[in-house]
């Protein structure tokens, strides 16, 4: 009877060990993206569940498709089901805040990625691109393409996103040091591949003698070529891209986009969730900052074969 008393206490004394080591990494982790039809946002998705699984949590992915009713509308299922914590793409700079603020008020920590909100102090990290940085690189690439002069038109991203006026900036930046570079249009597009198509034919028609397109995504540049080849004129103009999808190096090694900037968004994805693991740990994400920023890296025809997998360029 003692043998048998001792045998149980023992075992509870093991169960209750485990429980401590594995309390932290039990729960439900929200992930919300964009639209992952989009490459993109789909490896944005994948990686984050994937790591959030490995470190012992369920998860769960959803996408708002740049809709701030429909993000509210997950941050509401987040809350109702509890969630330890909520990693987000916001749809919008400005009208995600009141979802992050919802999810804040229920004492879920939210971690952003990709994207910006336009108020700090809410999410405990907000993890993106160095979107500035990529921009710069990207243009510089673009010059070297398509040279110091000629006319050329612009594929602007989703007016909502900071992502899109900050690497127009940044390519203006450049491209205001050419003089004899004109921008004879630019469009917004809003990271997709259709109406990049579209736009593209709309401003060709308008403007029959470019020689460049630089686009703020690869999706809305991808659409573009399809326009270009549709018109004839895929070998006159030069198309420069960003964000480093496999359909965009896919264009490189044909010949047909000059370039991608690539985001690290598997990177960024990846170490969203680890802080967020470990602000559930300790309070803290470990990171020196709210807002950090992860480099962009450039891929061409001349590095295009060290790109192995989605978003991944070996070094």
């Amino acid at each position: 009877m003692m043998k048998n008393a001792t045998r149980l206490l023992m075992a509870a004394a093991a169960a209750a060990t485990m429980f401590a080591s594995t309390a932290y990494a039990e729960g439900l982790m929200t992930v919300i993206v964009n639209d992952p039809s989009n490459p993109y946002w789909l490896t944005e998705g994948n990686v984050a569940k994937a790591t959030a699984e490995k470190l012992g949590y369920t998860a769960t992915v959803g996408a708002h498709k740049g809709d701030t009713n429909t993000e509210s509308n997950l941050i509401d299922t987040a809350i109702t089901n509890k969630s330890v914590a909520i990693i987000l793409d916001p749809a919008n700079a400005d009208g995600s805040v009141g979802a992050v603020k919802k999810a804040v008020a229920a004492g879920i920590p939210v971690i952003l990625v990709n994207a910006e909100i336009n108020q700090e102090g809410l999410a405990k990290a907000q993890l993106v691109s160095n979107n500035a940085q990529g921009a710069a690189l990207g243009a510089t690439q673009w010059v070297e393409a398509v040279g110091d002069k000629g006319k050329y038109v612009e594929l602007f991203g989703a007016p909502s996103d900071n992502n899109a006026a900050t690497r127009s900036n940044g390519y203006e930046t450049v491209l205001t040091q050419y003089p004899d570079l004109e921008k004879a249009a630019s469009e917004v597009a809003d990271w997709d591949r259709t109406k990049g198509h579209d736009k593209m034919q709309s401003m060709l028609q308008a403007n029959p003698d470019i020689n460049g397109v630089i686009s703020g995504n690869d999706e809305m540049a991808l659409g573009a070529i399809a326009a270009l080849k549709e018109a004839g004129k895929i070998a006159n103009v030069k198309v420069g891209g960003f964000d480093g999808s496999p359909d965009a190096v896919a264009a490189i090694k044909a010949g047909e986009l000059q370039y991608t900037v690539l985001q690290p968004v598997a990177v960024f994805s990846e170490e969203a969730v680890k802080q967020a693991d470990s602000f559930i740990k300790t309070g803290a994400t470990g990171a020196k900052s709210e807002k950090q920023l992860f480099d962009c890296l450039l891929i061409t025809k001349d590095n295009v074969d060290k790109y192995s997998a989605p978003f991944v360029l070996d070094k």
